[in-house]
Order: structure tokens, then sequence, then C-alpha cells
């Protein structure tokens, strides 16, 4: 007697086989085709450039921080200039 993981596998390989050789994978392979050539019109970055770029903006954002804070420090050190009437 089979398993029900045997079963399954026997079910899954045989409707592999049918999609291998239906219509659906080859309408499957145009739309991969069609997205890909959609998709590389467009101004699209990779992840891992998209990541690289988030990193270097935290470290951006991170020094603008900094440096804000060591200006104003600096402006509380000015003399506050008087008015002459």
């Amino acid at each position: 007697m089979k398993q029900p993981n045997d079963v399954f596998n026997d079910l899954q390989a045989k409707l592999g086989e049918l999609l291998k050789n239906s219509p659906a994978k080859d309408v499957e392979r145009n739309v991969k085709a069609m997205l890909s050539q959609g998709f590389s019109r467009l101004d699209l970055v990779t992840r891992e450039e998209f990541d690289t770029q988030t990193q270097v903006l935290v470290r951006t954002r991170a020094r603008l921080e900094e440096l804000e804070r060591r200006v104003a420090e600096l402006e509380q050190k000015l003399p506050v200039p008087t008015q002459n009437p």
C-alpha cells in the first residue's frame, strides 16, 4: 500500500508531465518572455543596488544629523550681537 506522500508525489509528477506537454507551458514561457522584455525596458535597479543605496542613505543621514548638531553647538558659542538704537 502506498503512503500518502507517495500518492502526492506520483500525482505531482503526473501533473508536471501533463503541464510540460500542454499549451499552458507555452503560455507560461510566452508570459515570462513578455514580462522580461517589459522589465528590461524599465529603469529598474537590482535588490542589491537598492540595499546598497539604502545603506549609503542611512550613513549620510547620520552624518547630516551629526553636522547639524555640531553647527548648533557652534552657533550657541557665538556672541549674541547687541542692537544699537
